[in-house]
């Protein structure tokens, strides 16, 4: 069951986006409900104090009072893995939000041709991230995490040490064994005693990947270009 929020300041436009979206939920095969919102208050509201749900947004940029940008950066904190669409006349805003990770930007004047393809793509990658868990068993413990909630792994000895929001869970694995189950190109080595989780990584700063929780990890010299280029082309499919 997906969950997916409108929000438009033009009703017409928010109804045509959201026939949109539930088309895309049927060709994708998923179950799902699509809400409305004409006021971004209504949204953030809804969301900051009645704790509704949702796994994508389509957000209008240019809207009265508060835009999408700051909407979207008020709701993170609160949905931090929700995926959002950016429906803008002014794609320079690709560049003005890359801290908000949005995952796609689409023109107004190409809603028709793009949208659908750009909600498709979110539906299907939330349906995979909804299967995805890394599976540490061991004689006396069974512990699974999601992929989207690894920042990095690093070498610890004949450990591997996997960093998440919520602490770190060693596996006895050697970094290309765990980089070898892991199998997702979300996934890519700075160093050879660090794979990083390329969603979760701000910006390449000084030789250094500085990432959504505030950890600078050290990219060595040889992995630096190539870091580069995965994560330009990781961007590139989403602006």
């Amino acid at each position: 069951m997906i969950h997916i929020a409108v929000c438009d300041d033009d009703m017409s436009a928010a109804e045509k986006n959201r026939e949109m979206a539930k088309a895309c939920l049927r060709r994708c095969g998923c179950g799902g409900k699509v809400s409305v919102y004409t006021d971004s208050r209504s949204l953030l509201c809804d969301i900051a104090e009645d704790g509704f749900f949702f796994d994508l947004i389509l957000l209008d940029i240019e809207m009265p009072g508060e835009n999408g940008m700051e909407l979207a950066g008020h709701i993170r904190p609160f949905l931090p893995d929700v995926k959002i669409i950016f429906i803008t006349s002014h794609l320079e805003y690709a560049i003005d939000a890359y801290e908000l990770s949005i995952f796609r930007y689409v023109p107004k004047e190409e809603v028709k041709e793009r949208l659908p393809a750009a909600i498709e793509d979110a539906v299907r990658l939330i349906s995979l991230e909804e299967g995805r868990v890394y599976t540490i068993q061991t004689s006396s413990r069974l512990q699974k995490i999601p992929y989207r909630d690894i920042f990095y792994i690093e070498r610890d000895g004949k450990n591997a040490s996997i960093v998440t929001a919520s602490g770190i869970s060693k596996v006895r694995r050697s970094l290309q064994q765990v980089y070898e189950e892991l199998d997702a190109q979300e996934f890519i080595f700075i160093d050879r005693g660090c794979i990083v989780n390329i969603i979760h990584i701000m910006q390449i700063r000084d030789g250094s990947a500085v990432l959504k929780n505030g950890a600078v990890l050290a990219v060595s010299r040889s992995h630096l270009g190539p870091v580069k280029e995965q994560l330009n082309s990781y961007w590139g499919r989403h602006i």
